[in-house]
């Protein structure tokens, strides 16, 4: 019988095109295996986090290698002010051996030459050992992260398009530097720096889905970056609100509800049948009007997040969608 192959160390390198199917897979099975799915591979679907999230920024996605094979991956977003990692995920047969505690190394070097000044993560709230790793590199438990899931009417089929509401993609190209301004100073208004036009424009250039734009008169009101359908963060028959935020002030909440219904619109007319979203639970009142609006529970995660309890953007008062997955 032959002698097990000694197991050589465990190399961080950043993750190449090449990589991004071994990663998809290694993702699928990762978590499939977790959450004890039968088939575990089958986990996600048609949707693939891994493509457009390397497509969308090459430099924040690392590899894990060892005896010359990927054996995990992780992606950071650079969002401004604000950066997120996920999903980190390591081949079932390499767990325990701390390839997700050296993917967090580089992963927290980039977020301070991007200049991040706050971080966070979404993960299980039942589990330990996965919290117990984020807590060593700063992050701490915060709140609860609801994904939430509504059913698409079928009136909004035959509706009119919402009023002062249109699609990035109908924007004349020499506009967009200028909406992508628009949408800084709103996402600013609530946390200074935080800045998505990263997603913005991956999801233009990778023809992912559409953002929702919502005016009052010249205005920026609100904005939801969408994913559409397979191949996307959506998946089949979905339409998932990836970013969303709405200015503050007084006609927060009543913009709030524009935006849902223009993200609904064009989930009709782009042959979806569900919507989904996440939001954290701090920020109350945009979690009670899904609530109100039909929206439903599906999953419930953890924010874990650098700082104190007063930094960020998870407080009363905010009208932001987004989960971190």
């Amino acid at each position: 019988m032959a002698a097990p192959k000694p197991q050589t160390e465990i190399i961080i390198r950043p993750l190449t095109e090449s990589d991004v199917a071994a990663a998809d897979r290694i993702m699928r099975l990762a978590f499939g295996t977790f959450l004890g799915m039968p088939d575990p591979i089958q986990f996600m679907g048609d949707t693939d986090f891994a493509r457009t999230r390397w497509k969308a920024d090459p430099s924040g996605a690392f590899a894990a290698e060892q005896n010359g094979k990927l054996i995990g991956s992780n992606f950071a977003a650079n969002w401004g002010s604000f950066g997120f990692f996920g999903p980190l995920t390591i081949h079932p047969e390499c767990w325990d051996r701390g390839a997700a505690q050296r993917l967090l190394g580089p992963t927290m070097d980039i977020f301070e030459r991007w200049g991040t000044r706050h971080c966070g993560l979404f993960t299980f709230a039942g589990s330990p050992k996965h919290i117990a790793l984020y807590q060593k590199f700063g992050f701490w438990p915060r709140d609860l992260v609801a994904t939430v899931e509504t059913e698409v009417s079928p009136a909004s089929q035959l509706a009119a398009p919402p009023s002062d509401t249109s699609l990035f993609s109908e924007s004349k190209p020499g506009d967009h530097n200028q909406i992508l301004a628009a949408a800084r100073q709103l996402t600013g208004a609530i946390f200074e720096g935080l800045d998505v036009s990263r997603e913005i424009r991956a999801v233009a250039q990778q023809s992912l889905g559409e953002t929702v734009l919502v005016w009052d008169g010249a205005n920026l009101a609100a904005f939801g970056v969408c994913h559409l359908g397979p191949g996307t963060e959506a998946g089949s028959g979905m339409c998932y609100v990836k970013f969303a935020a709405v200015r503050p002030g007084l006609h927060a909440q009543a913009n709030f509800l524009r935006l849902l219904d223009g993200v609904e619109y064009l989930a009709a007319q782009r042959g979806a049948n569900k919507i989904t979203a996440g939001v954290n639970l701090a920020r109350r009142e945009a979690y009670q009007k899904l609530f109100e609006c039909g929206f439903r529970t599906k999953m419930q995660g953890l924010a874990m997040e650098t700082g104190d309890a007063s930094s960020g953007y998870n407080r009363a008062g905010v009208y932001i969608l987004d989960d971190w997955r």
